[in-house]
């Protein structure tokens, strides 16, 4: 995908060199990108310059529908990413809110399907309300789920980074506006807009409606120190290749139906090609 190579020049000519305390990685950064693209086209986006697990970045987002809050459950459907997080992080070892191995805190899914209220309100299950009102062709210009409550990061393993999802429906026409804070953008990116693509297509499926434009906006995008000079010297001198599209099993038609039987093997992406795999080390 030419955006992501685009992108990643723009770090690497006009990135500042940040410290960054949680790490103890220097990061190459540059503030605000957006990825656009237009899914009624019949691709999605998704890098080809290096071979992308695009199942395991599938498994995560619905992990994230389903609301879980252990690195066991995504484990269990196919995705390794919350491993680290929730086992290597020495300050999330350290917090007293760890209730034990594989615990990833109040994140994510865990917001946002059960967005705490307050006194005796009842959690807000946010993903819920906005299959609701779609699936009735009602947008009330508030159909957003958010991952981020900024009062609870401290019960967080990672307070989220692509943290807010905006629907707009236009006659039948879905629309996603998705926030990102941070993006790790040589490992994490490639999962992350392919994820907003996702997202919008099986949001638009289980609601009746059709998927049309997704963006997706980058505040901090950085490299880190160890992966500059492997992106440089070795994915950004490949040619993008044509874009795949994604099969999704005609049989999910509910919410109902993402939180119980679906699999990876209910996806397939068609005609995907990419160049080698890439390996880039992982700052916890």
């Amino acid at each position: 995908m030419k955006a992501y190579i685009d992108i990643g020049k723009r770090i690497l000519e006009e990135g500042v060199w940040q410290d960054n305390a949680r790490t103890g990685q220097q990061t190459l950064s540059i503030i605000g990108a957006t990825f656009e693209y237009d899914l009624s086209e019949g691709t999605v986006p998704v890098v080809t310059t290096k071979k992308m697990f695009w199942k395991s970045a599938i498994a995560e987002m619905l992990g994230y529908i389903r609301g879980y809050n252990s690195a066991a459950q995504f484990r269990q459907i196919g995705c390794n990413t919350w491993n680290a997080n929730t086992n290597e992080n020495q300050a999330w070892l350290d917090n007293p809110h760890r209730k034990g191995k594989d615990d990833m805190g109040m994140c994510y899914g865990v917001i946002g399907r059960a967005f705490p209220g307050i006194d005796t309100d009842p959690p807000l299950d946010q993903y819920q309300k906005i299959v609701t009102d779609l699936s009735n062709g009602m947008d009330d210009r508030r159909e957003i789920l958010t991952f981020n409550h900024p009062n609870l990061i401290h019960r967080a393993c990672l307070p989220a980074c692509m943290h807010t999802h905006h629907f707009n429906l236009l006659g039948n026409d879905l629309y996603l506006e998705s926030y990102q804070r941070s993006s790790d953008y040589a490992l994490g990116q490639p999962f992350n807009h392919f994820q907003v693509a996702f997202l919008l297509l099986i949001t638009a499926q289980i609601t009746g409606k059709k998927a049309k434009k997704m963006r997706h906006h980058l505040s901090n995008v950085h490299l880190y120190q160890n992966q500059v000079e492997i992106f440089k010297n070795e994915q950004l001198n490949r040619k993008p290749l044509p874009l795949p599209s994604l099969k999704i099993n005609p049989d999910i038609n509910t919410l109902e139906d993402l939180e119980t039987w679906v699999t990876m093997d209910d996806f397939e992406l068609v005609d995907y090609q990419h160049h080698d795999p890439i390996t880039y080390p992982f700052t916890v």
